[in-house]
């Protein structure tokens, strides 16, 4: 479940959140009862907190009685200054790096423990690539979440450690000494690569965003088929990386 809010003593805000919480990339669409089962709280009191989100925009009833997410609390959602501003300095750069590979690339930001997608740029010929714009990606398995790490404090990585270096595949990499060894690679290098760790058949190269003191604002990645060769794009995403991060200063 999302969370034992069904306690009397759980507040207004704390259920609206947790029914918003409910949907995730793999559930975009939920009935009545899935939301009132996730999150713990009655049917008749789920009823009563969907009328109001979709009262508001925040929900939006689907002609098969379902909900997902209203398009009102998308807009505030764009709001966020830390996703508009990097995306607005990253978008013209990621636009002419698909244009030049025509490759996914990706740009992401980090959000607890993953990496969330903020923008993305694609084709039909690209690798394919499920990851969307809203979705989120493992730190340990990724290219751009090993960005993330390799310039966050020591205790994200602790925490990620922590929490488990699930297996996405037969090379990813999931010893704490390992990685730890592999993100010092990462930092010395200034790019990361994933070789078919988070998904068979697609390799991606990564590089960091960061602005004044090393603050870290996101990384930059491009994914491409494991049959090409990652070095010869590292040069092009690092350049754009570096790009970005002086539009952000």
């Amino acid at each position: 479940m999302a969370g034992n809010t069904g306690s009397p003593g759980a507040s207004l805000a704390g259920r609206l959140f947790a029914v918003l919480g409910s949907f995730t990339m793999a559930r975009p669409d939920l009935s009545l009862t899935e939301i009132a089962r996730a999150t713990g709280l009655p049917i008749s009191t789920t009823r009563r907190l969907i009328g109001e989100l979709v009262a508001w925009g925040a929900l939006e009833r689907t002609p098969e009685d379902r909900y997902r997410i209203g398009m009102r609390l998308w807009a505030v959602g764009t709001l966020a200054p830390q996703r508009r501003g990097l995306s607005d300095s990253a978008l013209p750069y990621m636009n002419d790096l698909f244009l030049a590979t025509r490759e996914a690339v990706q740009l992401v930001v980090l959000d607890g423990t993953e990496a969330l997608c903020v923008e993305k740029v694609s084709g039909t010929t690209a690798v394919r690539n499920e990851t969307q714009v809203g979705g989120r990606l493992p730190l340990h398995a990724t290219a751009v979440g090993k960005c993330l790490l390799a310039w966050s404090p020591p205790d994200l990585l602790a925490r990620v450690i922590e929490g488990g270096l699930d297996r996405r595949t037969m090379y990813t990499i999931t010893e704490p000494g390992r990685l730890h060894r592999h993100l010092r690679q990462v930092r010395a290098r200034g790019v990361a690569y994933s070789r078919e760790e988070m998904t068979l058949g697609a390799v991606s190269v990564a590089a960091p965003i960061l602005t004044g003191q090393g603050r870290l604002h996101g990384a930059l990645g491009i994914v491409v088929r494991s049959a090409k060769r990652l070095d010869n794009l590292a040069a092009a995403v690092l350049t754009s990386s570096v790009t970005i991060s002086r539009q952000i200063a």
